[in-house]
């Protein structure tokens, strides 16, 4: 289990990550998602032991990470620009990695270097982004570690493969207990993988909650209202969000399903709709009231 204890992380006056405090547990896919500049990458680099916490600690079942090689041997690391030795070929960087990771899987390798197409001993420095990114993802699955940490692992990969990815994580979380954790900005790639979900924002982590929990405790409602509503109609309800079109309310709330219905039917509305929130949406509602509304960036 991947433990954070108040990390922070500063580069001089700025504030990358603040006071975080999150858990991840064994054997789940946990997605890492956040406005831009929430500190997001940097606390990867944390939790890969590239980076010190300046307060705080980061750690894998209670051990430190930073400059401990032995913990370090239990994760893989995909960063979102990828690096690799120069003029070397991904054959080389295999053998690289076998040195590090003793449980590194060669015949899965191979297999996975012909099924993607990938010619091992081309130069990687003539691949595309996205082949690049395939190699790191082959050679992450390979590795045999406990954690993989991926940093915008889909960007630049093409839809088949995007699944392709999706569906070698899920077989090593289904297998041998594979914990990835992935941050990404497209939440839509993450909806169907992810089992729990932490929230950055600004550097300071919102909320860290089951994916499935959150959205059954979260709903959007349409309303249509033949007569005006009285004043405080909306007292009571724990709104997120509010927009009115006319007589179309549309509200995004938190709570159960039963109990929104029960207000809302008890306002008599002429047509009443509730509809769970994808996490695009779940994002956009909580960090709007955390202070990042769109609309302030527009006008």
């Amino acid at each position: 289990m991947i433990t954070a204890e108040n990390a922070t992380k500063r580069f001089g006056d700025i504030m990358a990550v603040d006071h975080v405090c999150a858990e991840i547990r064994d054997g789940a896919v946990f997605g890492l998602i956040g406005s831009n500049g929430a500190g997001k990458s940097t606390f990867l680099r944390m939790m890969a032991g590239i980076l010190s916490p300046d307060e705080g600690t980061v750690r894998i079942d209670g051990a430190d990470i930073f400059e401990n090689t032995a913990a370090k041997e239990r994760f893989f690391f995909i960063s979102d620009e990828q690096y690799f030795f120069s003029n070397c070929t991904p054959a080389e960087m295999k053998n690289y990695y076998k040195r590090f990771y003793r449980a590194f899987d060669e015949p899965r390798y191979h297999k996975l270097m012909n099924g993607f197409g990938l010619d091992e001993n081309r130069k990687i420095r003539t691949f595309s982004k996205g082949m690049k990114k395939q190699v790191s993802v082959i050679c992450g699955v390979c590795a045999g570690t406990d954690y993989l940490f991926c940093d915008e692992t889909f960007d630049g990969l093409d839809p088949v493969v995007r699944q392709t990815v999706k569906s070698l994580f899920a077989e090593d979380v289904d297998r041998r207990g594979l914990t990835p954790v992935i941050a990404s900005h497209n939440l839509r790639e993450l909806e169907d993988i992810c089992d729990h979900v932490g929230l950055l924002h600004r550097g300071g982590i919102l909320f860290s909650r089951d994916l499935d929990e959150m959205k059954l405790g979260m709903f959007k409602m349409q309303c249509i209202f033949t007569d005006p509503l009285a004043e405080g109609a909306w007292k009571g309800f724990d709104i997120l969000r509010l927009e009115q079109r006319g007589s179309l309310y549309t509200i995004t709330a938190r709570g159960s399903r039963e109990a929104l219905l029960e207000r809302i039917n008890a306002m008599q509305p002429a047509f009443c709709e509730l509809l769970p929130l994808t996490l695009e949406e779940i994002f956009i509602s909580e960090t709007e009231v955390a202070g990042y509304d769109l609309k302030k960036l527009l006008f």
